[in-house]
């Protein structure tokens, strides 16, 4: 199982393009568009970069063989959020301003990622450094602190219960970590086998995290249909296009239960505000607005607000990381030390 699981892992590692390289990619590919350049020949200039050849190449055959551009980068294994951004270029039909608002998701997905990756490092190198600390502690000193205080009888209680509080912790530490790890292994190997009604009942029973897919998902259907009402589209004819991509499956579910629920006659406003994963403030501008155009305008404005939001909510919860973590070593710390000194003070007052 594990030998499988490493191979898994690896093959996946050697497909899939690196973050940096699919923003560098993507940051080459608007700055030549910008310049005028048909695609197909800013995909051969990219292929001036060494690291980029494979990327342009796949992306470029793709396309010959009569693949859609979302399907192209598909194949060339770019993120998921960069493939569902693509899939609407060929309703819109401007690739250069799709291709600008997935470089601005992806710098900022990045950074988010960097951000937390540096506020976790320092906290689980803290981790090690105090489990090794309290191994030893629990095998070594406790051990030898009851051989000491044989003569009171308070003293060895204390450190007996020291002990098994320690012993606790540890096995605690060890199970829930062990857990973690099988659950998100069990997940990502997994997932595409739950439909999307048991993906979002898993989402929901996780409060946190259901508030950001829930604000996740309301921007990028606000984005998606502000943009798509803006070519001409009707609403029904964009849910009907949404229902068709798989890459954000919250927001096909949700546009394909729309549209079963607006041929029996149901307002789509009603039908927003009943949505889960859908925030509140999408029911009322639809139901303020009949007008497309302005529909649009709300719809874009909207994201724009949701955008900050989004981050304002990362941002705090990526920085409470450490204060909570130091907050916890510090409570184990003190009751490392009571536990060392307390056997002492009782000791003393035998004397």
């Amino acid at each position: 199982m594990v030998l499988f699981l490493k191979r898994h892992f690896l093959a996946v590692r050697k497909r899939t393009l690196s973050p940096a390289l699919q923003l560098r990619f993507l940051q080459r590919l608007s700055r030549l568009l910008s310049n005028g350049y048909p695609f197909i020949a800013s995909l051969d200039r990219i292929q001036w970069d060494k690291q980029l050849i494979r990327t342009a190449k796949q992306i470029k055959t793709a396309l010959k063989n009569g693949e859609t551009i979302d399907k192209a980068f598909e194949k060339a294994q770019f993120h998921s959020s960069i493939i569902a951004y693509l899939y609407f270029v060929k309703d819109r039909g401007d690739l250069q301003s799709s291709i600008d608002k997935c470089i601005h998701m992806y710098e900022d997905r990045i950074h988010y990622t960097k951000k937390f990756q540096q506020i976790a490092r320092y906290p689980l190198i803290l981790l090690f450094i105090f489990s090794i600390l309290l191994y030893f502690i629990n095998q070594s000193v406790l051990p030898s602190f009851v051989e000491l205080f044989q003569t009171s009888e308070a003293a060895s209680s204390t450190i007996a219960f020291s002990m098994f509080v320690i012993d606790l912790l540890g096995t605690l530490i060890f199970v829930i970590g062990g857990i973690f790890v099988i659950v998100f292994i069990v997940w990502q190997v997994n997932k595409r086998k739950f439909n999307i009604e048991t993906q979002m009942k898993l989402y929901d029973l996780i409060p946190i995290y259901r508030k950001i897919v829930a604000l996740q998902t309301s921007f990028q259907f606000a984005t998606h249909l502000s943009t798509l009402l803006d070519t001409g589209m009707s609403i029904k004819d964009i849910l009907t296009n949404m229902t068709k991509q798989d890459r954000l499956p919250i927001i096909a579910h949700y546009a394909s239960l729309i549209i079963k629920e607006l041929r029996k006659g149901l307002h789509i406003d009603q039908l927003l505000a009943e949505f889960t994963f859908f925030d509140g403030q999408l029911a009322a501008i639809f139901q303020k607005n009949v007008d497309n155009e302005a529909l649009a305008k709300d719809l874009a404005l909207y994201a724009e607000l949701l955008t900050e939001e989004l981050h304002r909510r990362v941002i705090r919860m990526i920085t409470l990381i450490q204060p909570l973590f130091f907050i916890l070593l510090a409570c184990f710390i003190v009751f490392i030390y009571m536990t060392l000194l307390w056997p002492m003070f009782q000791l003393i007052k035998t004397i």
